[in-house]
């Protein structure tokens, strides 16, 4: 008894410790092992099993943030279901990063061929529309020349944007599409620059705030279907382009209606949200092979417009943007380009009802930049938050065959086509904004865009292309401010007038002939605006020329007749001096 008492304190205690551990059979050891591995798992994964298990596999309720008097909520969205009750995610999916995986790998999309019609926009850039016609086509259904839809059809149109990098073949766009097309309605997918295996035409790049695109393609689908009611959805980037151009276009937009699906909304808050994390720093680098590898397909064009060599050595989205984007956009920064470009500054100048859905463990667009005060401060806005759901994924279902924001967008369309409160862009809404003097500065054959760029209008994309006529519209040609003709022609040479007085002229030794020049000037100063102005209306609008001539001599005349009095009896009074 003394003796193993005497053994066991000659042992230190690491000793004993490790004694008593090599006691502990290896499974115990492995069953811990794996118990921490799980704990990190659920935790780095973001999984809510657990959590889907104690609320009875119910599901997170859908909160909405809608403007207390909104009639978009009051009439459209509280008919919604989907709107109004719970979003279950697929058990084996439960994590925003499975779900987001699994949509990238498969997404398992339904199974259907575009067709595809190209559309060259007024730079000269080429643009990728990809149709799916409704499934009953032979119902009532009319065929265009062109073998799209009638000229003449009523049944609504959805245009559809994909996110970055992504096309038409992408599952979530096809999911989408088909949806919308087996309820009877039409869809076209609005591809991006560069993308759906189309070439670059032209020396522009989309980027997260290009809306000029979309823009024009807006235009020409309501100029070409006028009694076609037009819907729109923007999925993640494409959803930040859509909010922002109903920001900038608010009331004078033809569509009727549209969807925001998980947009980034503030792109400077999504840059540093994305490189907070290590799991978002992985999706950082995997966008920015995604973006290296849209780019080498048009290396010819990149290499010769931007950094091609700190394109290739990009290692983040922020690093691409700042070789690529910024120069080739011309912005001074990579936050000024984010600062700009961002949805939620535009948000307060929508116009048209829209539906926004986020989800609040969206791994790539945080909540911390969606705009609730501005969306509640909206009548016309809608926003739909899911505490699940992943990017774009939100799959329901034992198999994952369906996504609850396809179903849930369809729904919201559906009801709002229905009801009395679409947007209808009024007759004179979209009239031509720049004035006679603008435009004789411009010339009618080159567009001036927002970033700067000079380039030429085409038939497609000049003038007002919406088939809008304005009530100061005269003979085909569109004056602003509703000015008449000859106030316009007047105005112009009112400022002709001004630029020209700044030079001198010399002034002859003889009063009277001095007298005359001046007379004889201004004369021409006064006729040349006018002829200007009709040669360039000429080249604008050719049927409204022996109008506008006939206004410009019967205004001028009396002017004319009485300068011409004046110089006649100065020239005649000087002989009876001299005699």
């Amino acid at each position: 008894m003394l003796g193993s008492e005497a053994v066991a304190g000659g042992e230190s205690a690491g000793e004993l410790l490790l004694r008593a551990a090599a006691m502990v059979p290896a499974e115990r050891y492995a069953l811990a092992v794996a118990f921490l591995v799980a704990a990190f798992l659920y935790r780095f994964l973001e999984l809510h099993v657990i959590g889907d298990i104690l609320g009875g596999f119910r599901g997170g309720r859908v909160e909405l943030t809608f403007h207390p008097a909104s009639e978009i909520y009051h009439h459209v969205a509280s008919k919604c279901r989907s709107l109004h009750g719970r979003y279950l995610a697929t058990p084996w999916l439960a994590s925003p990063h499975l779900q987001t995986l699994f949509l990238g790998i498969s997404g398992r999309p339904p199974s259907f061929t575009y067709k595809r019609q190209l559309y060259t926009v007024r730079d000269g850039g080429t643009v990728a529309l990809d149709w799916l016609l409704s499934s009953d086509l032979d119902v009532g259904y009319v065929a265009d020349a062109d073998g799209f839809i009638s000229k003449d059809a009523s049944t609504p149109l959805v245009v559809v944007v994909p996110g970055l990098t992504s096309d038409s073949a992408a599952a979530y766009v096809k999911h989408m599409v088909y949806s919308i097309a087996s309820k009877g309605w039409n869809v076209v997918v609005s591809n991006h620059r560069g993308l759906g295996g189309v070439a670059i035409t032209s020396d522009c790049f989309y980027n997260g705030g290009w809306t000029e695109d979309i823009r024009e393609v807006i235009k020409y689908l309501h100029h070409r279907y006028p009694k076609t009611p037009l819907f729109c959805v923007g999925t993640s980037i494409g959803a930040n382009i859509v909010v922002k151009y109903l920001g900038e276009e608010g009331k004078n937009t033809p569509l009727a209606g549209a969807a925001s699906i998980c947009s980034p909304w503030d792109l400077l808050i999504g840059d540093r949200f994305i490189s907070r994390k290590l799991v978002q720093r992985i999706y950082d680098k995997a966008l920015a092979i995604g973006l290296k590898g849209y780019a080498k397909l048009h290396q010819p064009v990149l290499a010769r417009l931007a950094n091609w060599e700190g394109i290739r050595k990009s290692r983040s989205i922020r690093e691409f943007d700042h070789h690529a984007t910024c120069v080739v956009a011309r912005y001074e920064t990579v936050d000024t380009y984010y600062r700009r470009c961002s949805s939620a500054s535009f948000v307060g100048n929508v116009s048209v009802p829209l539906l926004c859905i986020n989800a609040l463990d969206d791994p790539l667009c945080t909540r911390e930049a969606i705009p609730w005060d501005e969306c509640r401060a909206n009548k016309n806005i809608v926003l739909a938050t899911t505490p699940n759901g992943g990017h774009l994924a939100f799959f329901q279902g034992l198999t994952a065959g369906r996504l609850w924001w396809v179903g849930a967008t369809s729904e919201f369309l559906f009801a709002l086509h229905e009801s009395s409160y679409m947007h209808r862009q009024k007759a004179n809404d979209h009239v031509l904004h720049s004035s006679l003097e603008s435009s004789i500065d411009k010339s009618p054959y080159v567009n001036i865009m927002e970033d700067g760029m000079v380039a030429p209008v085409t038939k497609d994309g000049s003038g007002d292309t919406d088939g809008s006529a304005s009530n100061d519209e005269v003979d085909g040609v569109q004056l602003s401010n509703g000015a008449s003709p000859s106030q316009q022609l007047e105005v112009s040479g009112e400022k002709h007038i001004e630029h020209a007085s700044g030079a001198g002229n010399e002034s002859p030794a003889d009063p009277a002939n001095r007298q005359g020049e001046i007379y004889s000037n201004k004369l021409h100063e006064i006729i040349a605006p006018v002829k200007r102005s009709i040669n360039q209306l000429t080249r604008y609008q050719g049927r409204s020329v022996w109008l506008l001539a006939y206004i410009a001599f019967a205004t001028s005349w009396p002017l004319l007749g009485s300068l011409a009095f004046i110089t006649f009896r100065k020239k005649s009074r000087n002989p009876l001096r001299a005699k």
